[in-house]
Order: structure tokens, then C-alpha cells, then sequence
């Protein structure tokens, strides 16, 4: 029996995408350090949205090699509309957010 290795359509930009991770960790961990020295309520709530931010674009980043890959070649063999409707239930939950 043989296994097969799928190749994502992200893994190609995968040393991008994982020092944009290390970045947010790192935003996470001064977040935390912020919170330990009891540092200005505002300044927090900044740091926070700019770490949101940093996660929706890797969220983005993420889905547009699904869409680019994934569900393209599931069009391609059409077999799209499980893909496309599995990505509509992804995009749902990011919204309400």
C-alpha cells in the first residue's frame, strides 16, 4: 500500500509564512510581558488589534493557496462544490468573528 504526501499550495511560501508565526508569537509574548507590568489599558488594546491583524493576513495568506490550489483542482476534476462549499463554512465562521 502506498501512501501519498499532499503537497499544499502554501508550503511553497512555508519559510514566509512560518516567520510571520514566530513574529505573532513574539507579538503574543509582549502582549503578555505588557499585561505582567500592568503597562497602560490602551497601549494594550493596540498591541492586541495589531496582533488580530497579523493573524487575519496569515488566515488570508493561508486560504488564497487553498483557494489557488485545493479547491482549483477539485474544479478542475469537478469534484469543486464539496471544496467551495467547505471553504464558504470557513469563510462564515472568520466573519463573525
Amino acid at each position: 500500500m502506498s501512501t501519498t504526501v499532499r503537497q499544499y499550495q502554501y508550503t511553497k511560501d512555508k519559510s514566509s509564512l512560518l516567520a510571520r508565526m514566530k513574529k505573532i508569537e513574539g507579538q503574543a509574548k509582549g502582549i503578555q510581558k505588557m499585561i505582567e507590568d500592568e503597562r497602560y489599558c490602551i497601549d494594550i488594546v493596540q498591541q492586541l488589534a495589531a496582533l488580530s491583524a497579523a493573524v487575519d493576513e496569515l488566515s488570508l495568506l493561508i486560504l488564497q493557496g487553498h483557494i489557488e490550489g485545493c479547491v482549483t483542482d477539485a474544479i478542475r476534476q469537478q469534484h469543486g462544490e464539496e471544496h467551495i462549499k467547505e471553504l464558504m463554512e470557513t469563510l462564515r465562521k472568520a466573519m463573525k468573528r
